[in-house]
């Protein structure tokens, strides 16, 4: 017995010590947490509040109130100073201690969840009874012109549509919104729209152009012995559509071939070869063949018939080219918008020039250094800078595929040691703004880094007038975000509406793979303590979504996102198929999950006999 109240006068000595931080911290920061707007004032209080107790060590007092029965604060955060003064309290009693005059005037532990639900609600909608987690859609292009696309996504369960500033133009948006707005009518549903600034995201350049041909080939097994024939359509070049297996012709008439013609050529490789016509449909032909064939522009096709008849292949766009990568290669990264290149060897095979690609935003050049790792296509390609100068910096390949990685045009760059100090705000940001401020529910402020950068979003949103009315969400995709995290938090809560996306795909990359997983935890829990709603984003069914197959581990992941209040899918062409499935799992899930709580229902299997 003497061991139990040791410990419990340990256990309150530590919750003393912390009560004492809260509140010299809350006087500390009167000025600060007063800068928030009225709505949001328990809330960021109670944010200072959790910052104060992750400012101590205290894994040994939870293994101690676990051994005492009692809560460990694991899930505590949204009513973080109430559940510490409880505990005080009740430990407090153990000893004959009576403190109950503390608890009064503490926000309750109930209330700390209805505060978070009722912002999810004014944020993303008003949801399903069936399910506490929103479902977030980004919208492909085809939305634009396929209503029934729209309308099956919202059947299936799509709370909120997410349109992508960086892609598509302004008719395009326009066209999606009004296909979204008439769906949600017509089935009586609540969806927000969505629409995310595209930020100063760093991507690779153009590269040059690769050949002008198109590949025809069969299907073979696996001794490469062809099983089913290749295909290829011809057309005019007046009908001509970049297709994989279209093929533009720009001479002879196509109307005059029959079904089981063959045509002969001698293709790009100067290799004779032969196509047998199996469909005629006016100037739409097709055929197939039992060979590879390499169509170049200029190619002859001659037909097999009473008249000879030739045909000639058209103008083929170039085949998007890669710069290809190993371990131990240099590549230089340029300032001035060039068009990139593999590296170059003499006939003796030496390295005569590095390959090279440029940077689409030289404003990194202020900021980085010797000896920064750089990160390429999420993360796929990794190196190191070995050289800067005003016209290139030079990257060691630390990590690429054995036989080489293929590097292309618009991929990501990411600097997970460079503080890049340029604002969030991009001059065709602040264009798009005006659009989506009149347009959208909710605007997703990417590559937010400081406290300032949602200052200069607020003061743009104050002069479109949308201030008022403008959801917010905060896309947390940088190392530097996570940690400034707390004071972007409490710039953000002057307005009402506000949320976080984990961008987990940079943010893997910024804070290491290692490190994710600890990461986004922290970011819930921070956001559980500012009542800010969360929404989990990238990669989520992501295999069921572009192929139609979900993996076994992220069937896991989409179970993972119960921890948020919104899960964010990306396009694909089997997403009708991804939102139907998740909100499956959402629905029940959240019987025996409720944000990071394992709650236990009633299993009807388990039996003693």
């Amino acid at each position: 017995m003497k061991i139990k109240k040791a410990i419990v006068l340990g256990v309150i000595e530590q919750l003393d010590a912390i009560i004492a931080k809260m509140n010299e911290d809350e006087e500390r920061l009167k000025e600060t947490l007063g800068d928030v707007g009225p709505y949001h004032e328990k809330s960021a209080q109670n944010l200072a509040n959790y910052v104060s107790f992750r400012s101590f060590d205290v894994r040994k007092m939870q293994e101690n109130l676990k051994n005492l029965g009692l809560t460990r604060f694991a899930n505590a955060e949204g009513h973080i100073k109430a559940s510490v003064l409880t505990i005080r309290y009740l430990l407090g009693l153990t000893v004959a201690e009576h403190e109950k005059e503390a608890l009064k005037g503490q926000w309750s532990i109930k209330k700390g969840k209805k505060i978070l639900a009722r912002n999810t609600k004014n944020l993303l909608g008003e949801g399903v009874s069936e399910r506490r987690v929103r479902i977030m859609v980004t919208q492909p292009r085809e939305a634009a012109d396929d209503y029934e696309m729209v309308k099956q996504m919202i059947e299936k369960g799509m709370d909120c549509a997410r349109i992508n500033c960086a892609h598509d133009s302004q008719e395009v948006w326009s066209k999606i919104i009004s296909n979204i707005k008439r769906a949600a009518q017509e089935l009586n549903k609540e969806v927000k729209i969505a629409m995310d600034l595209a930020g100063p995201k760093i991507r690779t350049g153009k590269i040059v152009p690769g050949p002008r041909v198109l590949r025809c080939k069969p299907k073979k097994d696996a001794f490469g012995k062809a099983m089913e024939p290749g295909t290829i359509i011809l057309v005019p070049e007046s009908e001509y559509v970049p297709l994989p297996n279209m093929l533009p012709m720009k001479s002879g008439d196509l109307g005059k071939l029959q079904t089981g013609q063959v045509l002969s050529l001698v293709d790009a490789r100067s290799k004779h070869r032969q196509l047998r016509v199996t469909n005629c449909n006016g100037t739409k032909v097709e055929a197939e063949t039992m060979q590879t064939i390499y169509f170049e522009p200029g190619l002859v096709l001659n037909a097999t018939t009473d008249e000879m008849l030739e045909l000639t292949v058209g103008e083929i766009p170039s085949k998007e080219n890669a710069l290809v990568l190993k371990v131990d290669d240099d590549i230089r990264i340029h300032k001035e918008d060039i068009l990139g290149a593999p590296a170059e060897f003499s006939d003796e095979g030496v390295l005569t020039q590095p390959a090279m690609i440029s940077c689409q935003l030289p404003e990194v050049f202020a900021y980085i250094k010797k000896g920064d790792r750089v990160f390429f296509d999420d993360g796929k390609i990794a190196g190191v800078i070995t050289e800067v100068n005003k016209v290139y910096f030079k990257v060691k390949i630390t990590l690429a595929k054995e036989n080489g990685s293929k590097l292309k045009a618009e991929k990501g760059i990411n600097f997970p040691d460079t503080q890049l100090g340029f604002s969030g705000l991009t001059l065709k940001d602040r264009e798009d703004l005006i659009f989506v401020s009149e347009n959208a529910d909710i605007v997703n402020f990417s590559f937010v880094n400081r406290p300032e950068d949602v200052t200069e979003l607020y003061d743009l949103l104050k002069k479109l007038n949308a201030f008022e009315h403008m959801g917010i969400i905060l896309k947390i995709e940088t190392q530097f975000a996570f940690e400034n995290l707390v004071p972007i938090l409490l710039e953000a809560m002057k307005t009402e509406n506000v949320g976080v996306m984990i961008a987990r795909g940079d943010l893997a990359i910024e804070t290491g793979w290692e490190n994710i997983g600890q990461v986004q935890q922290e970011i819930v829990s921070i956001c559980g303590a500012a009542h800010v709603p969360v929404i989990w984003a990238t990669q989520v069914l992501e295999n069921l979504a572009k192929s139609g197959l979900p993996s076994r581990s992220e069937i896991t992941d989409a179970t993972t996102a119960l921890k948020a209040e919104c899960v964010m899918l990306n396009k694909g062409p089997y997403i009708n198929e991804a939102i139907s499935l998740l909100n499956t799992i959402l629905s029940k899930m959240e019987s025996s999950q409720q944000k990071k709580e394992s709650m236990l229902p009633r299993l009807k299997s388990l039996m003693i006999q």
